[in-house]
């Protein structure tokens, strides 16, 4: 069981879902004419490395994962639905990552602490209050914006891919047999989830930000952006400790929170999508038993 915990993950992408081992991934998407188009390959050999073994650095190579990887297999999901003749590659991508990051990091880190900046500043708050208020504020940013982009119809069907990604993972952890009408029947919901990871970074960053103590506003909007791999270091540890503890109550009631935020980023998926995430871990499973034989 410990290494299915710590060898699946996946994405939605767009019309797809990508499944991830340790040794391959595989994205799965929904072409325009309704075929299921297959893309897989092997994984870098620093998801192999000893690095994977050390606890809190391994919270990097989820960051890296969740940021390089997870881009690469939105990228390819897009080309796929656009065609051959308006791929986004080259200078157009690194651009528009470019200011997906910067954008996020904006948002994200840099609008709260600055408000939290302004509250110490003139206000005369205590530390501990200026990052509480910067926190709350992190936290009312990241689920007002990801409730408010769930009315967008495209994000709803990602919604619905991520929703069979969650239940065919449980389902092959459960020992089910992977058909649409098996998958179905399983929990939308899943504690490894990359959404818990955001809440937990989010709940993580008010602990750290706050034993810093005063900061000029320099070093307080740079610690934001610095310290970023060291909270998902923490948070990574964290979810790991969770997910292999499941069978503690307290551990239990403690995921709630992580848990009940799934329920703004998952969709009931149709059978079609079933079908599709289905597919693409079946696919990375033979990717990763060819990589063994």
């Amino acid at each position: 069981m410990e290494d299915r915990i710590i060898s699946y993950g996946g994405q939605a992408v767009i019309e797809g879902v990508m499944m991830r081992g340790q040794k391959a991934f595989a994205i799965a998407m929904r072409a325009p004419d309704g075929k299921i188009v297959v893309h897989k390959e092997d994984l870098a050999s620093v998801y192999r490395s000893r690095i994977t073994k050390v606890p809190f650095l391994r919270g990097v190579i989820l960051l890296w994962d969740a940021l390089g990887l997870g881009m690469r297999a939105l990228t390819l999901s897009a080309n796929t639905q656009t065609g051959e003749d308006e791929k986004l590659e080259g200078p157009a991508l690194y651009i528009t990552v470019a200011i997906s990051l910067s954008i996020g990091i904006g948002l994200f880190f840099l609008l709260p602490a600055s408000v939290g900046g302004l509250a110490e500043h003139y206000l005369g708050w205590s530390p501990w209050l200026n990052n509480l208020l910067e926190g709350v504020i992190r936290l009312a940013l990241l689920v007002g914006y990801i409730w408010a982009i769930g009315f967008m119809p495209d994000v709803k069907r990602l919604f619905g891919y991520h929703g069979a990604e969650h239940k065919t993972i449980n389902a092959y952890e459960a020992g089910a047999e992977l058909t649409p009408e098996n998958v179905a029947r399983f929990s939308l919901q899943h504690p490894r989830c990359g959404t818990a990871f955001m809440l937990t970074l989010v709940l993580v960053s008010i602990l750290v930000f706050t034993a810093l103590g005063p900061l000029s506003i320099f070093w307080r909007l740079a610690s934001r952006v610095l310290l970023i791999p060291v909270l998902a270091g923490i948070a990574v540890e964290y979810i790991r400790w969770t997910a292999n503890h499941l069978d503690s109550p307290l551990v239990r009631f403690l995921i709630k929170p992580n848990l009940a935020l799934q329920s703004l980023t998952t969709r009931e998926p149709d059978a079609s999508m079933l079908e599709v995430a289905i597919e693409s871990f079946k696919t990375m499973r033979k990717a990763e038993q060819e990589l063994v034989a």
